[in-house]
């Protein structure tokens, strides 16, 4: 267990209308920033979606961001998945949304006793995923962003195909080659990419980055743009299981304008929502 959830409790759902406000009025910005990025880069309105990063936060503090306007919630932990899981797919039905994949059919229902059409709000792992913790997440979350390799594509892949389920993934790029930072080399992704293409109980969904850690922005959107033309190569290819490699998931906080001119298709924002963790 992770030591902040001794700390914390995750499935808490209660939060004062102060922190409440304080969450709102973050998604507000954060959607704003994303209307502006979109406008100064010649991008359609409503083409890059905001995924909450909730690590560390708990079930009301992410109620609040979804009462607010989020449509995507993206958890770094499987535990963490585990322990808000429950609690947030209850509130949510009881406000006429369906989570993760209790979305996959479109209906949900906050009492039990009917059966309300819902709008969907996808749950994705966003956080790196051991073998071992892939059953934990397979009932709850609707794509992993993580996938860095072939080997753990083929892991979730046959784990998947045992409960006869499809989940979305997305092949992890560490386009900026820090040591620090998981993903797959960028000179290979496209074979892997391809080659996840094949398994069953897996879609390919797309890649997804995390910007360099520098100050240069021209580096930090070089990553970018290379993640958007390895995009491209991939659907391009036309082999079978790519044509759904749609999504770009690249852009947080402090670079996510620079993601979108590049054509992020999702921005991970965390702590311009809710603000700086109390825990790491």
């Amino acid at each position: 267990m992770t030591a902040y959830m001794d700390h914390k409790n995750l499935a808490n759902e209660v939060i004062d209308d102060v922190r409440a406000v304080q969450i709102a009025d973050g998604v507000h910005r954060v959607l704003d920033r994303i209307a502006s990025a979109e406008q100064h880069a010649g991008r359609d309105a409503g083409s890059v979606r905001l995924l909450a990063a909730t690590k560390t936060r708990d079930v009301g503090e992410i109620m609040a961001a979804i009462d607010a306007g989020v449509r995507m919630i993206g958890e770094n932990r499987p535990q963490e998945v585990t322990a808000k899981a429950e609690g947030l797919m209850a509130r949510c039905a009881e406000r006429g949304f369906a989570l993760g994949v209790a979305g996959d059919s479109g209906i949900a229902s906050a009492s039990g006793d009917s059966e309300v059409a819902c709008e969907r709000i996808p749950f994705h792992l966003i956080g790196q995923l051991q073998s071992n913790k892939i059953g934990k997440v397979l009932p709850v979350v609707n794509a992993i962003e993580s996938v860095d390799s072939l080997d753990l594509a083929e892991k979730i892949s046959r784990r998947a195909v045992a409960r006869g389920v499809t989940v979305g993934v997305l092949l992890e790029v560490n386009e900026s080659g820090e040591t620090s930072k998981s993903g797959c080399s960028p000179a290979y992704a496209i074979r892997i990419a391809q080659k996840i293409g094949t398994l069953d109980g897996l879609e390919l969904q797309g890649l997804m980055t995390i910007g360099a850690h520098v100050s240069d922005e021209t580096a930090i959107r070089r990553g970018f743009e290379h993640l958007r033309r390895t995009r491209d190569r991939i659907l391009a290819s036309g082999e079978p299981g790519t044509q759904s490699c749609r999504e770009l998931s690249m852009g947080m906080t402090g670079d996510m304008e620079l993601a979108i001119a590049e054509g992020s298709t999702i921005v991970r924002v965390g702590t311009a929502i809710f603000g700086e963790r109390a825990f790491i």
